[in-house]
């Protein structure tokens, strides 16, 4: 039976589920970094010019490769020589796309945490 004064604290649990919610984002976040920047090793191996799915794929991988860019390291991020209006539909696509993954991933959270706080009320 809970108490009044306990009702609105979060209980142990809740604290130890943040720091594994963060370690398992931070674990995903690495894992999704690792994976770019093998898909972008092989597609520099490639000879053939890309076009409108390789643009696709390097609009998607822009925003992640930020922050390889920031830490020094000079990473390709638009492919010079491509097939022309193809390959810029396909970057101009996959870098919305990618854009609407993350901000409406984002957007999603700030929801449910204002909806929690909003069911709480003032206290």
């Amino acid at each position: 039976m809970s108490t009044p004064a306990s009702a609105g604290s979060p209980g142990k649990s809740a604290w130890i589920a943040l720091p594994l919610r963060m370690a398992l984002t931070a674990t995903l976040a690495l894992g999704i970094a690792w994976a770019c920047g093998k898909a972008m090793e092989i597609d520099a191996r490639m000879t053939q010019p890309p076009g409108l799915f390789r643009g696709m794929l390097h609009g998607a991988l822009m925003p992640i490769a930020w922050p390889t860019l920031l830490t020094g390291s000079d990473q390709e991020i638009y492919a010079a020589r491509n097939e022309g209006r193809p390959y810029k539909l396909g970057y101009s696509l996959g870098v919305n796309l990618s854009g609407l993954v993350f901000f409406g991933w984002f957007f999603i959270a700030v929801g449910q945490v204002r909806n929690r706080v909003q069911r709480k009320g003032p206290q």
